[in-house]
């Protein structure tokens, strides 16, 4: 897989316990697909409060892997309809957490595109949050007029 520059546009949000978030984040990243399979990684800025971390998004058509390491550290696996746990370490501790997808949406080819992720997520096995992140991937243009 060849990476390429791309411009990384993420809108997101969750809801708990009477508290509703919304963020937009328009980034730079790189951006590979073959056979199906993509992989799509960008660095955090102090807008999303993760600043000094790398997210990666290892993707194939039913599953969304996204990996997070640097300030932060967590692996969360989205397939849709399942739930799995994940380790959520930050520098004021760790703790095992759960999430289960709702649903996962895939349209992506070696250009970019979309795709959709809706999951809960758990602590101790109630829910904390309900998720939504919705990202387009689009190729960076060098064509200065």
């Amino acid at each position: 897989m060849t990476d390429k520059e791309v411009v990384i546009s993420i809108k997101g949000g969750q809801q708990g316990d009477d508290v509703k978030e919304e963020m937009e984040l328009i980034t730079d990243g790189v951006f590979s697909y073959e056979n199906g399979r993509a992989r799509l990684a960008y660095m955090e800025s102090e807008l999303t409060g993760l600043e000094g971390t790398r997210t990666t998004f290892d993707i194939d058509p039913m599953s969304i892997i996204m990996t997070r390491e640097g300030t932060l550290n967590s692996q969360m696996v989205f397939e849709e309809g399942k739930r799995h746990n994940f380790l959520y370490e930050t520098p004021f501790g760790a703790a095992t957490m759960g999430v289960k997808t709702r649903r996962v949406h895939v349209a992506l080819d070696e250009h970019g595109g979309d795709m959709e992720v809706d999951y809960m997520v758990e602590l101790q096995h109630s829910v904390v949050g309900y998720n939504y992140v919705t990202i387009n991937v689009r190729e960076q243009r060098n064509d200065i007029r």
